[in-house]
């Protein structure tokens, strides 16, 4: 009898877990008192987040930022961005310093287990390259023997390099230098062969910083998994939720065909998928903690996924990147938002 109302109450108790309303979580409390949300930031990764040349702050790290702000307080301007770097990016998030990392963070188990951080969505799935100057006269990884290799410590990047070469029995000298911006002018300068890098960072750099972009070649093949998007401190399941639903309102915008441009006039749309998005029908906000007009807020004042990649990446940007890993899943890519149910 005791063992059968222990078990009556251990199912009374999860019901009631189940049906207790979420509670705000310290962050989206802080973020709505201070007015503005605070994202962590590389600044010097044009086409990610760096300032453009009228001084603002642009790039997918920096719109990822903006959407937050837009879900949250309703108005995408409503941030503040630090620069962080490779060694401060982390401490600044543990911290209490940044609400989020805006900062093409690469998702690893390591520092998803170990750093007391939550990576969410990914915005923008990579993998890393070697690019060397065209007078180098090389076309593979192999030729690289005894190469000199500009390298951010603590880095994937570092990682990477040194398990390639491992691999291909190659032997290199690592310049280990702390500031991206330094790191660009030393390769650009000639201090060492090799920039190893994501790709996009790699076509970032070449297009924005390099003397002629043309003298420069990227090496064929793609090493390891880089996976990036917003992190968040680990303790707060409701803003680890905003966070990642936010990315994915703008990948679900993308598959539904809803674009800042129509947004408003999709309101009227008797699609239950897009009614649900936009909050015309249901209360999805309110599991968030949000109003229900959330999502249309970040199409309407960021845009779609698409919209976000092409201006900062894509056919509209310097990089001119394809989508490649980054289109719709229904376009042979790898984004895929869970449904708005």
């Amino acid at each position: 009898m005791r063992y059968l109302v222990a078990i009556t109450t251990a199912a009374v108790m999860t019901i009631a877990a189940v049906a207790t309303p979420v509670v705000a979580g310290t962050t989206i409390d802080a973020v709505k008192k201070r007015g503005k949300v605070i994202c962590g930031v590389n600044g010097n990764r044009a086409g990610f987040s760096a300032l453009d040349s009228k001084g603002r702050w642009a790039g997918m790290d920096v719109d990822t930022c903006k959407a937050v702000a837009a879900a949250v307080l309703g108005d995408k301007k409503k941030v503040q961005f630090v620069k962080t770097t490779t060694q401060t990016r982390f401490t600044a998030l543990q911290t209490g310093e940044v609400d989020v990392l805006t900062r093409n963070v690469t998702w690893t188990l390591g520092r998803d287990a170990k750093l007391g951080i939550d990576f969410v969505a990914p915005t923008f799935y990579d993998g890393q390259g070697f690019m060397v100057s065209k007078k180098l006269g090389v076309k593979s990884i192999k030729e690289l023997d005894g190469a000199t290799i500009c390298v951010l410590p603590g880095s994937t990047s570092e990682k990477v390099a040194a398990d390639v070469f491992r691999a291909n029995g190659l032997s290199f000298t690592p310049v280990v230098i702390e500031d991206k911006k330094a790191l660009n002018t030393a390769f650009f300068g000639g201090r060492c062969d090799v920039h190893v890098q994501s790709t996009s960072g790699l076509s970032s750099a070449r297009a924005t910083v390099a003397p002629n972009p043309n003298d420069y070649i990227i090496l064929p093949g793609i090493y390891g998994k880089d996976p990036m998007g917003p992190v968040v401190r680990q303790g707060d399941p409701q803003w680890k939720d905003i966070v990642a639903w936010v990315v994915y309102a703008m990948m679900e915008a993308e598959e539904s065909g809803v674009t800042s441009q129509n947004v408003d006039k999709m309101l009227k749309s008797k699609d239950a998928n897009i009614s649900r998005l936009l909050g015309t029908k249901g209360k999805l906000g309110q599991a968030l903690g949000l109003d229900s007009k959330w999502a249309y807020r970040i199409i309407k004042q960021v845009g779609n996924y698409g919209e976000m990649f092409d201006r900062n990446v894509g056919a509209g940007s310097a990089l001119k990147l394809k989508r490649g890993l980054n289109n719709l899943w229904t376009r042979g890519g790898l984004l895929y938002s869970p449904p708005f149910k």
